[in-house]
């Protein structure tokens, strides 16, 4: 049996290669660390690292030792939340919509996943329209997706936050102010899509869909191509883009209501922890380098 704190200090080193930074990142003194890893090294009866005055590098029993580390405390993490996590149970079936899903919230499921070991996760990632339908038709018990603002998801939608809607491309796209708007937009149908396209109607500007895609994954590649500008909620905005200078000429987007939606025929107790797990998260909904 491997020492789990041993382990932990291991693959600090290991992703550092740094006794120091090891030490720093997990709040102890650098002897420590040193002796922590040479007890490992010691009950594997093999050297883990190379080291020398100014580098560390692993051994390939290290490389292998760090694969065999998450595992094992992936494993020691998952049994002490079982034995130790709630008594709640059953299966939820969530959906989110896929922007959302490269935020922290993957983090806040998987906190929510030893929490309640016991409760059956089933993950689905598509966009809100699909998500409210399965809602609907009582193929997920709880949805976090885009609504338009104001409200119209009572007595089911529970709000998390309102979030303005901004146009964002990479630095240094043209936009003729009197010119067809280049637009990477969702397949219909699609919330920001529609909002986008009425908002330049309504300023009396028509756009040019330079590009059609199924996922956020897709709009990321085509606007950091060139292929046009998209439209995100702002707080969901990745920091490499930008938005448009006042000069593109473009028109403000309405606000969106980021929503819990809860069908009222699921299991009650699943669906309010995750809820409560939601919205009781500090972490802000930033978009994850990508």
């Amino acid at each position: 049996m491997y020492d789990p704190d041993q382990l932990r200090t291991f693959l600090a080193v290991a992703q550092s290669l740094s006794f120091t930074q090891a030490a720093e990142r997990l709040g102890i003194r650098q002897p420590t660390v040193s002796q922590h890893v040479r007890k490992l090294e010691m009950a594997v009866g093999r050297p883990l690292f190379v080291r020398d005055t100014r580098t560390v590098t692993l051994t390939a029993d290290g490389e292998a030792m760090a694969g065999f580390a998450r595992t094992i405390l992936a494993a020691h993490e998952e049994a002490a939340g079982y034995f130790t996590g709630s008594e709640l149970r059953g299966r939820l079936r969530f959906g989110v919509t896929d922007d959302l899903a490269l935020t922290p919230l993957p983090k806040i499921l998987r906190d929510f996943r030893q929490l309640y070991p016991r409760i059956d996760l089933e993950l689905t990632v598509a966009q809100s329209p699909n998500l409210l339908r399965r809602v609907e038709s009582g193929h997920l018990d709880l949805a976090y997706v885009k609504h338009g603002a104001g409200g119209g998801y009572e007595p089911n939608g529970r709000l998390v936050r309102r979030d303005p809607m901004v146009w964002a491309g990479i630095s240094g796209t043209r936009i003729a102010p009197d010119g067809p708007v280049p637009l990477v937009a969702y397949q219909a149908p699609s919330l920001s899509r529609s909002l986008g396209v009425q908002s330049l109607e309504q300023a009396g500007r028509t756009c040019r869909i330079t590009c059609i895609v199924r996922g956020v994954n897709g709009v990321l590649a085509a606007v950091r191509a060139g292929l046009g500008i998209a439209i995100f909620a702002r707080s969901l905005m990745p920091a490499d883009l930008v938005e448009p200078p006042p000069s593109a000429g473009l028109p403000e987007l309405p606000s969106i209501d980021l929503v819990l939606i809860t069908n009222p025929r699921a299991a009650k107790e699943p669906a309010e922890a995750l809820t409560a797990a939601i919205l009781g998260s500090n972490a802000p909904l930033k978009p994850d380098a990508a």
